[in-house]
């Protein structure tokens, strides 16, 4: 046994080997000054700091939007606004749907008619809306359904997504409902985006109710103290209020996603729990060993507070890799995901220390008759990693065969777009598409409209007209030149100036409308055209997601091989950590097909699968589930690291390494995979394929790679894990933040020690 682990070979804790913990030079030493000379300073500006983000932060879900998928210099995106500025009429994202209220009636009974042009009249007055055009207007077959029971009338209200919002606030309770002889629901883009955001404020705060009494109680379990329980719960709060504020003054310079705040709970409460969780275990350890509350804090920041400072910095390099791509989508929760895991690190650097220092030893007040209180802890983590290194072969092969086999559906993924189906449904706004879908001869709301510039004559443009009328799942193309069906004009009529409305029977987002997207823009012309609508968005993020992806991941690669690097001075561990982590997420990407696209378990989880998924919620998934493994990596190999630099045994450090974090990473991934389901409760199909999908990769993470993949890997590995030129030592000894001045100090015991009494 390694003579580091001896209690009696150690210098006392009152008197450590080199200098005094608070003495420390360097950034982390400040740090442990400021916080053990003035914690009540420190805590008071907090305070006032934390009161101030609530202020600031409050309504900050209204100032969100949940578009965003659209990618700027696409040609779908160049057609909408040009659309926009010179017909803004062109594409309607309100839709009434008229029905008689008497049902042996049908919309051309006369006072049916009669009731429904009113309401026409009407809308067309509302200084909001423009472009009203209704099937007893226009006597357009598209805009009546198969059996006669409905039809529609068409507008769009006009502004940005804000502007459209209070525009539709006020509009509903106006003409919904009864109109004299008919029925109205109200439907199309702008009530499907307003749903969506009502649904979604209002599931984060079930959320967060779920989550923050469970994580009370597991906490209590972890610690068996209520005081010591409360602080990373404590820290989780200031996080996300924090947050919220930092995204309230983003909005006022760029427009940022309604999931930003889902991912804002989730990161907030679980990475600063992560590492208050961390921090607060380390303290108590050296108080257990003891030192006085002081000198533990100041240990502490040194050692798990460089960890976290290391973790928080991987985690937030992950979620910016998001600012690559150009959908604000992704942008804005990339903004999100960087600030709230920067205020989660400072909140625990700052804010937890000088509380532990003004708590004392009154951090392990208020036991409870849970958790651990003694004997031997972490034992069974070192019996599971000596069994692991012992048979690492086959370990590290039966592992990673798992992995890939349940990582094998997502060879079969196919992306698409979120429509109304992610919705509820009871909720108005999808039942109205869902109506449309299956009783008009085709979706209004997913038409194409292909913009004209130049200047074309008839003959061209009908000669165009006909060619775009005979592509598959088109059922008619309306323009200047007429209407055409299957290559024939139909109506000369010119129902529109400048632009051409592509009406078809594909879903807009399936690979059938995409594929119909390329064949349109593939029909030759004699002037300029530009298509756009759903399924070209669609085509469009597709491509600029590709396009933009290698960014990322080389992003991504490169930063966490460099901070890995600098923690841990090993070139050979950051590419073992960046392909370990990568594995861990096989079995996220599996499910999320095999459940959530292909609608295995759609009845008990309650949603409609639509056989594809959102384009951009892979890339997110994938930064977010990425960082968090980071996370848990960077707990396990510094704390090995830490026991190799003092003992210089590879295989007992990998086995101290495991037992002193593996209990503790199995609980923090415990506590998020809560937080992460708590989200995954939430009535819309992306948000809860998010929750749903990162706290199984988070599960899998920690109970499988951590616990079997990593330590049968540094087995294989041995000594050259921690092999490094001496240059690169050098750089990484200057670099790396490393310890000030080491002190030795007694730890959790060793097999063949004796525990130490009361520890946790």
């Amino acid at each position: 046994m390694t003579p580091q682990t001896s209690p009696t070979s150690q210098t006392s804790p009152s008197s450590p080997t080199s200098s005094s913990p608070q003495s420390a030079a360097g950034p982390r030493g400040r740090v442990a000054r400021a916080v053990t000379t003035r914690p009540r300073l420190l805590l008071l500006l907090i305070l006032l700091l934390t009161a101030g983000a609530v202020v600031v932060g409050g309504g900050v879900a209204e100032r969100m939007s949940s578009g965003g998928s659209q990618i700027p210099g696409s040609e779908s995106s160049y057609a909408t606004a040009e659309l926009e500025r010179r017909q803004p009429a062109s594409q309607p994202n309100l839709l009434l749907l008229v029905s008689p209220r008497d049902g042996s009636r049908d919309v051309d009974d006369p006072a049916v008619a009669s009731a429904a042009r009113d309401l026409a009249r009407r809308l067309a007055d509302e200084k909001s809306v423009l472009g009203v055009v209704s099937y007893w207007q226009a006597e357009d077959t598209a805009l009546r359904a198969r059996d006669g029971g409905e039809a529609l009338i068409t507008a769009r209200i006009k502004g940005d997504e804000d502007a459209v919002d209070d525009a539709l606030e006020a509009l509903e309770p106006r003409y919904r409902g009864a109109h004299g002889a008919v029925d109205v629901r109200l439907g199309g883009p702008a009530a499907v985006r307003h749903a969506s955001q009502e649904v979604i404020s209002d599931d984060l705060v079930q959320a967060e109710v779920i989550a923050l009494p469970v994580t009370l109680v597991l906490l209590v379990v972890v610690f068996g103290s209520a005081v010591a329980a409360a602080l990373p719960l404590l820290v989780g709060i200031v996080s996300v209020l924090g947050t919220n504020a930092v995204l309230r003054v983003i909005t006022e310079f760029t427009d940022v996603s309604v999931y930003a705040q889902n991912l804002t709970t989730a990161l907030g409460l679980g990475l600063a729990i992560d590492y208050a969780l961390f921090l607060v275990r380390r303290h108590r350890e050296e108080l257990a060993a003891g030192r006085d509350p002081r000198d533990a804090v100041a240990v502490t920041l040194r050692t798990a507070g460089r960890t976290v400072l290391y973790s928080a910095l991987t985690v937030a390099v992950c979620l910016a890799s998001m600012l690559v791509f150009e959908q604000y989508f992704l942008r804005s929760l990339a903004y999100a995901g960087i600030a709230v895991v920067l205020i989660s690190a400072a909140a625990s650097l700052v804010a937890l220390p000088a509380a532990l220092v003004l708590l004392g030893h009154r951090v392990n007040a208020l036991r409870l008759p849970v958790g651990r209180r003694g004997g031997n802890p972490g034992a069974g983590w070192a019996r599971l990693a000596r069994l692991v290194m012992r048979r690492a072969p086959l370990f590290a092969v039966g592992t990673v065969a798992v992995l890939l086999a349940l990582g094998l559906p997502f060879k079969d993924v196919r992306f698409g777009t979120a429509d109304d189906r992610q919705l509820p449904s009871s909720t108005e706004a999808r039942s109205v598409q869902q109506e449309l879908r299956n009783e008009f001869p085709g979706n209004p709301g997913s038409a194409l409209a292909v913009l004209v510039e130049g200047k074309p004559g008839a003959k061209a443009l009908a000669e165009y007209s006909g060619e775009v009328s005979r592509l598959p799942y088109v059922v008619q193309v309306a323009g200047p030149a007429g209407r055409f069906v299957d290559g024939k004009r139909v109506d000369d009529a010119p129902p529109a100036v400048g632009h051409l409305s592509v009406l078809h029977s594909a879903e807009s987002a399936s690979p059938q409308s995409v594929s119909l997207v390329k064949k349109i823009r593939a029909v030759p012309a004699s002037f300029d055209t530009s298509v756009t609508g759903p399924a070209a968005v669609l085509a469009d993020t597709q491509h600029g997601t590709a396009e933009r992806l290698p960014w990322a991941l080389a992003v991504i690669a490169v930063t966490t091989l460099i901070l890995v690097f600098l923690l841990t001075g090993s070139v050979l561990l950051p590419l073992l950590t960046v392909l370990v982590n990568g594995l861990s997420l096989t079995a996220m990407f599996g499910a999320v097909v095999w459940v959530f696209q292909d609608g295995h378990l759609s009845g008990p989880l309650g949603f409609t699968p639509t056989g594809d998924i959102e384009t951009a919620l892979p890339v997110l998934m994938f930064c977010v589930a990425f960082g968090l493994s980071m996370d848990y990596g960077v707990f396990l190999v510094s704390r090995i690291k830490e026991e190799y630099e003092t003992g210089g045994d590879h295989r007992e450090a990998v086995v101290l390494g495991i037992r002193r974090t593996g209990g503790l990473i199995t609980a923090a991934a415990l506590i998020l995979a809560v937080v992460m389901v708590a989200i995954g409760t939430s009535r819309v199909t992306n948000i809860k394929m998010l929750g749903l999908g990162v706290g199984l990769a988070v599960l899998m993470d920690a109970m499988v790679v951590r616990a079997l993949l990593v330590p049968a890997v540094l087995r294989l590995t041995g000594r050259a894990t921690w092999w490094a030129p001496a240059p690169l030592r050098r750089l990484q000894r200057r670099a790396g933040l490393e310890e000030e001045a080491r002190t030795t100090y007694p730890d959790i015991p060793t097999r063949t020690e004796r525990p130490v009494s009361g520890r946790t």
